[in-house]
């Protein structure tokens, strides 16, 4: 029996309806939600993703700005580019674009983002409320899973769930979040990555995975054990010359094998991916919605 597919486009679309009714709440009351996001060079993969955060800000009636800068820019100019955004009261959320050029020291400069308006989840205050159990924003794609998980009532409640890696914006906060006592976590978490000497060990394990090594087709069907719930948060480019760009997008995780003996599976693209974005846009609307008091 083919596994269900986690059908995360879907479950975003729902997110960002709901998100409408709070923007207008927030309207009449004289607010209205701001998210800057900057781009640094010119890379791809990131230039589409920020155009989709664009596009779907403006859907829900949160104002977007976006700003292109030079990949040359200097860490001083754009330190102060981020903090003007600081200061600006019509920003409630500010997301900085990784990976940035290598001469700029990437998490000195998320540092430096104002911890009132880290809607990606990535300040040092708000990873630290999330493994204290504290409310405050939760980084974007790891909170995305669980609430895509929630979508489809699949809760890890005492359940072992098996992370296959440990990456600052992936693995270790959504390890944090499934092992709190609360909702649609509650679990039993295991940590594997690049020096678990073999990964499959754990993984027949495990009730969940989520694979998240950045490492395309590294979960097997043979690394899975019958009925397991399997989260592909991997997104990579591989070579093929059946599309017109030369390349296709694969996740970590086998579908072909592991779609034949998971019970639900997320795709790649369409799985995790809009998820991450919806997030983003609650973390920002909850931004404005603070400043009310």
């Amino acid at each position: 029996m083919a596994a269900i597919l986690l059908d995360g486009k879907k479950t975003a679309a729902d997110i960002r309806e709901a998100l409408k009714d709070r923007v207008i709440k927030l309207a009449e009351k004289g607010v209205r939600p701001g998210l800057s996001v900057t781009l640094v060079g010119d890379d791809p993969a990131s230039n589409v993703y920020v155009t989709a955060k664009d596009a779907a800000a403006k859907e829900v009636g949160i104002q977007a700005w976006t700003h292109r800068l030079p990949a040359a820019i200097s860490e001083k100019d754009l330190a102060d580019h981020l903090e003007r955004q600081n200061r600006d009261p019509a920003i409630h959320g500010i997301l900085l674009q990784l990976p940035l050029p290598s001469h700029l020291p990437s998490e000195k400069l998320l540092n430096l983002i104002s911890a009132r308006k880290d809607v990606d989840g990535f300040h040092p205050i708000s990873l630290g409320n999330l493994m204290l159990g504290r409310t405050g924003f939760r980084p974007c794609t790891p909170w995305g899973v669980q609430v895509l998980l929630k979508a489809y009532n699949l809760s890890p409640e005492g359940k072992h769930v098996v992370i296959a890696g440990r990456s600052n914006i992936v693995g270790k906060p959504i390890a944090n979040i499934l092992m709190q006592k609360e909702p649609f976590a509650n679990a039993t978490v295991t940590v594997c990555h690049t020096g678990t000497p073999d990964l499959g060990v754990y993984t027949r394990q495990a009730d969940f995975i989520i694979a998240a090594m950045g490492k395309p087709g590294v979960i097997t069907g043979d690394m899975v054990k019958e009925g397991a719930v399997v989260v592909d948060v991997g997104v990579n480019r591989v070579k093929t010359d059946k599309t017109k760009s030369g390349f296709r997008l694969v996740g970590d995780v086998d579908f072909e094998s592991v779609s034949k003996k998971a019970s639900y599976i997320t795709p790649v693209p369409g799985g995790v991916g809009p998820m991450t974005i919806a997030m983003l846009l609650t973390n920002t609307v909850h931004s404005a919605e603070m400043t009310l008091g």
